[in-house]
């Protein structure tokens, strides 16, 4: 499994008194967690605190998260009012998230919505589909369009309208299509490819300027999956 060791290794899109945008690759934890592998939470703090010269700890502001396996677009706040106003956007889902995944089967609908109900088992960090009326059931909606397919693998542009954990990975599998590389709920055994899921657009509005921001990442095109689809094309459209 990669992981992310120096810290010269971030990729910062963007960054302000306010906000850093950063690319967090896959496989690299979002927040410090009991593996203690380098996370994007120690990295963002680490960067700040060097290039500002900030004494001690420097305060960032953790507001979303993305799965370990998924790499893509994270945005972190650089102060609490910030921080306060950013997660407040993704809980009430002012935020756009575009995903791109890569599934081990071919999608024969083009398009569609899915609407499940998820539950998380903590213990085991793993998320099931379960009746509406279950406790504890979090209602989780996506919509999904095909942008390429061969005889092995779809490639779909996932757009989610709640942020249920393992959301995107549990709804597809639930079909039949589960993600290239995912262990916990395809069928693949051992290392076979990195998960196909990436979040490859994220747009907000500045939490103070109010400017309108849309960010476009891409992943690495020299590994599986992505390697087999033109991702530059896909996500700069």
């Amino acid at each position: 499994m990669e992981k992310l060791k120096e810290k010269e290794n971030l990729t910062v899109l963007f960054e302000d008194n306010q906000i850093v945008v950063v690319i967090k690759p896959q496989n690299v934890p979002s927040a410090p967690d009991e593996s203690g592998d380098k996370d994007m939470l120690t990295l963002v703090k680490e960067h700040v605190k060097e290039k500002y010269d900030k004494p001690g700890e420097a305060f960032i502001g953790l507001v979303h998260r993305l799965d370990r396996p998924t790499g893509g677009i994270m945005v972190f706040a650089r102060n609490s009012k910030s921080a306060k106003r950013l997660a407040e956007m993704f809980k009430t889902h002012d935020v756009e998230k575009v995903y791109y995944a890569v599934t081990s089967t071919p999608v024969k609908v083009k398009k569609q919505t899915l609407v499940n109900y998820l539950k998380k088992d903590e213990k085991e960090n793993l998320v099931k589909v379960v009746p509406m009326s279950e406790k504890g059931a979090k209602r989780a909606e996506l919509s999904f369009s095909v942008l390429q397919s061969d005889e092995k693998n779809s490639l779909l542009e996932v757009k989610i309208l709640t942020g249920r954990s393992h959301q995107i990975r549990v709804q597809l599998a639930t079909i039949g299509c589960p993600l290239v590389g995912d262990v916990k709920y395809g069928k693949s055994t051992g290392k076979t490819s990195a998960l196909g899921l990436w979040a490859g657009k994220l747009s907000f509005t500045h939490p103070t300027t109010k400017e309108k921001l849309t960010f476009l990442a891409v992943p690495d095109m020299s590994k599986a999956p992505w390697k087999n689809f033109n991702m530059e094309k896909f996500i700069s459209r």
